[in-house]
């Protein structure tokens, strides 16, 4: 397997499996996964949130069963941060997909299972054009997935916020009218779907962030002002792993570019 990116903050976040567990709630608020007992998923997990992404994907796979949700949250976000190479990214996204729809094919409850096939087809779709992904029925597939796994897990942040941006952007590229007849995207379900992923998280950056893109996407330039303000608070956000260090950083980034 070709090297992947490192993490640009090595040595930042240094976690071991016993830290992982005890810090567990604080560190899973957004995707809800149940504490493992396995010490060697903790160990997995504890690579991951250390931002040794590809090493985590490759102890995940090895272990199997709840080492598959580390390995697919690991590819999906190194893909999304770190991978460079545009047809990697999607081939990661791919790979993600597939062995996720496994998963749920052998436990259709398993809902971080339907959360990373939903989120890699979603990215897949950015990178192919959110358009020609519609057309080949990927967005109805994700709306669909998103929506089951906070029918299973309700208090799932991340879900929330995923599915949240996904009827913002489907609007945003076919327009209300034809997003709602079509695909079922709704102005005013984005943003409750945003904001309740807030409520349910409140610490997180990506949140933020994903609500603020909503806003500006959904009503333009009069809510630029409250989107620059959640940018803001997205980037003094104060990381306690790997990923949240790459959200802040993100946030910072759009802060630039406004």
């Amino acid at each position: 397997m070709t090297q992947w990116t490192a993490f640009p903050y090595p040595g930042d976040y240094v976690f071991t499996a016993a830290s992982v567990k005890k810090n567990w709630a604080r560190l899973h608020v957004g995707d809800a996964e149940p504490l493992p007992k396995d010490t060697k998923v903790l160990q997995a997990w504890a690579l991951f949130h250390s931002g040794e992404f590809q090493q985590a994907m490759e102890m995940g796979l090895k272990i199997g069963g709840a080492g598959l949700t580390v390995a697919n949250k690991a590819a999906c976000i190194y893909a999304t941060y770190l991978e460079q190479k545009e047809k990697t990214r999607l081939d990661l996204y791919l790979e993600v997909a597939n062995r996720a729809a496994t998963q749920v094919a052998d436990d259709p409850l398993n809902f971080n299972a339907l959360y990373w096939q939903a989120y890699a087809l979603g990215r897949y779709s950015q990178g192919i054009s959110v358009a020609k992904a519609l057309a080949q029925g990927l967005g109805s597939k994700v709306k669909n997935e998103l929506e089951a796994v906070i029918k299973i897990e309700p208090k799932h942040a991340d879900a929330h916020i995923a599915l949240g941006a996904f009827h913002a952007e489907v609007i945003d590229k076919v327009g209300t009218l034809i997003g709602g007849m079509t695909y079922g995207a709704r102005k005013d379900t984005g943003l409750s779907l945003l904001q309740q992923a807030l409520k349910l998280n409140f610490e997180s950056a990506l949140g933020m962030i994903e609500y603020a893109n909503a806003m500006v996407m959904l009503d333009g330039e009069k809510m630029m002002n409250e989107a620059t303000r959640l940018y803001q608070q997205a980037a003094a956000a104060k990381p306690m792993d790997a990923v949240e260090r790459l959200d802040v950083e993100m946030a910072k980034v759009e802060l630039e570019d406004r």
